[in-house]
């Protein structure tokens, strides 16, 4: 699209991965495989406990548009179609299930060297509207976000951000909850391939008067093999290794452990993602 400062949900989402994505609890395989019409055939399995689901989903591209069609274990059927470009410099996304009919939602983003703005609809009889804009360049941006019940006639939410991105480094504050919390991230690239990093993130809650301070990182051990921890001050203590067994195929071990109630069980995940 454009070189300009991303969208509102981009504020602190290096943070924000670093600290969650790929942690888990469960047993995950992932299969991906490519048909020769150019479709991309997604089969993932997931036991959580006692209980196995599972969804496949296939992708196609052709031209300026992406179908994205998901079946899963409870026979829902989720859509998403994506269009880049109907009009210059924008996206429009549109969304269904089903067989829920009033699941649908139209979203459409612009693009702007120096801004950027997306407004969200829900299809159905009592829409609700969610609108963000952020202005800067890609080294600052500030930006907020809203979204309005049409039905109540009330606010269901409203935020705040700003975000600093240097070549090794990334920070941003955003004032969420509707005024009642604050959350403020740093993140900072150890190495010119920027595949190990610190990042460290603080949350307030003024209403509740309570704070989430989390640490964590990443370290590549070699170019095949990565690492990662976080520690939070309520004692969670989450670990990872992801390992690259055949090209782009990718295993992931995690799990988390309560320092402050060893006696708990800890809690591990398992992750196989196989892809030709």
């Amino acid at each position: 699209m454009s070189k300009g400062p991303g969208l509102f949900t981009d504020i602190g989402k290096k943070a924000k991965d670093l600290l969650t994505r790929d942690y888990n609890s469960d047993k995950k395989l992932t299969v991906s495989s490519y048909s020769s019409a150019g479709v991309a055939l997604t089969s993932t399995a997931v036991k959580k406990g006692g209980v196995s689901t599972g969804d496949v989903a296939a992708l196609y591209k052709y031209k300026n548009t992406i179908i994205d069609v998901k079946l899963d274990t409870a026979s829902i059927i989720s859509t998403t179609l994506t269009f880049t470009d109907v009009l210059p410099s924008t996206k429009t996304i549109a969304s269904f299930k089903l067989p829920d009919y009033n699941s649908g939602k139209l979203e459409v983003q612009y693009f702007h060297d120096h801004a950027t703005l997306t407004t969200a609809v829900a299809l159905n009889q009592s829409p609700v509207i969610d609108v963000s804009a952020t202005v800067g360049t890609p080294s600052i941006a500030f930006g907020g976000e809203a979204g309005y019940d049409s039905t109540s006639g009330r606010f269901t939410k409203y935020t705040a951000g700003i975000s600093v991105t240097k070549a090794d480094s990334s920070a941003s504050i955003i004032l969420g909850d509707k005024g009642d919390s604050i959350k403020a991230s740093y993140l900072h690239h150890l190495d010119l391939l920027k595949k190990s990093a610190a990042v460290a993130e603080i949350t307030r809650k003024f209403s509740t008067n309570e704070n989430i301070f989390t640490v964590g990182g990443s370290f590549a051990v070699d170019p095949l093999t990565q690492v990662k921890a976080r520690l939070n001050n309520q004692g969670q203590l989450g670990a990872l290794l992801q390992h690259e067994i055949i090209p782009k195929s990718v295993l992931t071990i995690s799990g988390e452990i309560d320092t402050k109630a060893l006696d708990k069980k800890p809690r591990f995940g398992l992750g196989i993602a196989l892809k030709p």
